[in-house]
């Protein structure tokens, strides 16, 4: 949500806070190839480095590390568009044994996947014997929690999905491809996999499990908490609690809400909120529907849920910062507290929520903060001429945080270090914008897709690294608004 311009006074010494409580403080992962892997926490268990990442807990074969730098604790915050609002939850794992440790660690070792050895044990696959499929599976299950540990879903998609095929039946390969599609936003595919391993493996807790996450992503509360129960029946999990509990607060709350649909959206509203109102929200919404599909040549895939609460509905439900006035979890969250039409004000601000769900779904979650506050203020109209001579004096004195240190979560963020970070934002995104049009913003979204971190995707396609862009932003800002 958008906040007011920031005071210059005090600020710099809440800035300074900012780079303390953000520095990096997590266990680094140094494999035999130079490579190196932040993580909240890394221990060595067996042939296996176990490590925990906003992911969930990931797996590399120890035979490809070089060692583990401890850190005193976590750099990781969960980014407010995360998907599934914001739920944690670990994918499943596999439990192998020393010949699927073996195989493993020739799928994946000196820091790469050796495809060579994997089309072997296809080639061994093809001849029909059963100890082979398993390798084969095994191989590229491998090589798909390798390229999942590096952030390329999109590989770690079609190599899962290759073990599925030596092994069509099995019910942990079948919830690791459910898993990433859940990491992907797409749920109706999830729900696909999901029940097929319900077939295969119908007293399975992490199947009800991920059904939850699946279900809650698609607006669907009654079905969500009904699986979840049924997961906390099978076995303890305290994720699933958690999961469990904000579902309920949802459902109890939204028990008495009146639903409209539209062609893109689910909106529910409070039985008190003037019938008027909802009618012209989603009129709105596919309006600007249209207006963002067009500006980022993206269309989601699944329907966008819409919540319009009281003020102490919302408050109580989000659990939000005093500062935040409106919120997109997963479902676009807006408090309409006496209003009885549609204002100017709340319709920019349906457009700014409105753009975090196409950058999520578009990015599959990746895109950092200061990309997606960034864009959905640009999208809302935005511009950052009334913050400009502010930017540039922190700028010029050297008191700017970096882009690096704004990708993560900003909810526990005071109002005005808040109010500092959405300005910078929206400068870059304008710069970015105003250089090559919406073109080079859609090109960076693609390639954090695909599995580039986001200074790679900037430097690929602006050639510039981010304390290349915070130059550049600044001399925008002089030239375009200086006096």
């Amino acid at each position: 949500m958008p906040l007011q311009i920031f005071r210059r006074c005090g600020v710099f010494a809440l800035l300074c806070l900012l780079v303390a409580e953000r520095a990096p403080a997590g266990d680094t992962i140094v494999l035999k190839n130079g490579r190196r892997i932040v993580a909240i926490a890394a221990v060595v268990d067996g042939e296996k480095v176990r490590y925990q990442t906003p992911a969930g807990e990931l797996s590399l074969p120890k035979s490809i590390v070089d060692h583990i730098e401890k850190g005193e604790g976590s750099s990781f915050a969960n980014s407010e568009a995360q998907g599934a609002a914001n739920l944690a939850i670990t994918p499943p794992t596999i439990e192998t044994n020393a010949s699927s440790a073996a195989t493993e660690g020739r799928a994946v070792h000196d820091g790469a996947i050796d495809r060579v050895f994997l089309a072997s044990l296809e080639s061994e696959a093809r001849a029909g014997e059963h100890e082979a499929n398993e390798k084969a599976a095994m191989g590229h299950h491998a090589a798909a929690q390798f390229e999942l540990s590096r952030g390329d879903m999109e590989h770690a998609l079609i190599d899962e999905r290759a073990a599925l095929t030596y092994e069509p039946d099995d019910a942990l390969l079948l919830l690791n491809v459910a898993y990433l599609h859940l990491r992907r936003s797409e749920y109706k595919q999830a729900l696909e996999y999901l029940e097929r391993a319900r077939r295969v493996a119908p007293s399975n807790a992490d199947v009800a499990k991920l059904s939850g996450w699946a279900y809650y992503g698609m607006n669907k509360l009654e079905q969500a908490v009904a699986v979840w129960q049924r997961a906390l029946s099978l076995r303890p999990d305290a994720e699933v609690r958690a999961a469990l509990e904000k579902a309920q607060r949802d459902q109890q709350e939204e028990e008495n809400y009146k639903e409209n649909e539209s062609s893109h959206f689910t909106l529910r509203y409070s039985g008190g909120a003037e019938p008027m109102l909802a009618r012209e929200v989603i009129r709105a919404l596919e309006k600007h529907f249209s207006a963002v599909e067009s500006e980022l040549n993206f269309s989601p895939a699944e329907p966008i849920g819409v919540i319009l609460y009281t003020q102490q509905a919302f408050a109580d439900i989000t659990r939000a910062p005093g500062w935040v006035g409106a919120m997109n979890d997963g479902r676009i969250r807006v408090p309409v507290q006496g209003l009885t039409q549609l204002t100017p004000e709340l319709s920019r601000v349906l457009k700014h929520e409105l753009t975090h769900s196409f950058v999520r779904q578009k990015t599959r979650g990746r895109a950092p903060t200061w990309i997606q506050e960034g864009l959905a203020q640009w999208m809302e109209g935005k511009r950052s001429r009334e913050n400009a001579a502010v930017l540039l004096q922190y700028y010029d004195g050297k008191h700017f945080v970096p882009l690096g240190q704004l990708e993560s979560s900003w909810m526990r963020l005071p109002g005005e270090i808040a109010a500092y970070a959405y300005a910078w934002a929206l400068a870059n995104i304008e710069y970015v914008v105003q250089v090559d049009g919406m073109v080079d913003v859609e090109r960076i979204l693609d390639r954090i897709a695909a599995g580039s971190s986001t200074e790679a995707a900037v430097h690929e396609v602006l050639h510039s690294d981010y304390e290349d862009l915070m130059r550049s932003t600044a001399e925008y800002l002089r030239k375009t608004y200086g006096r």
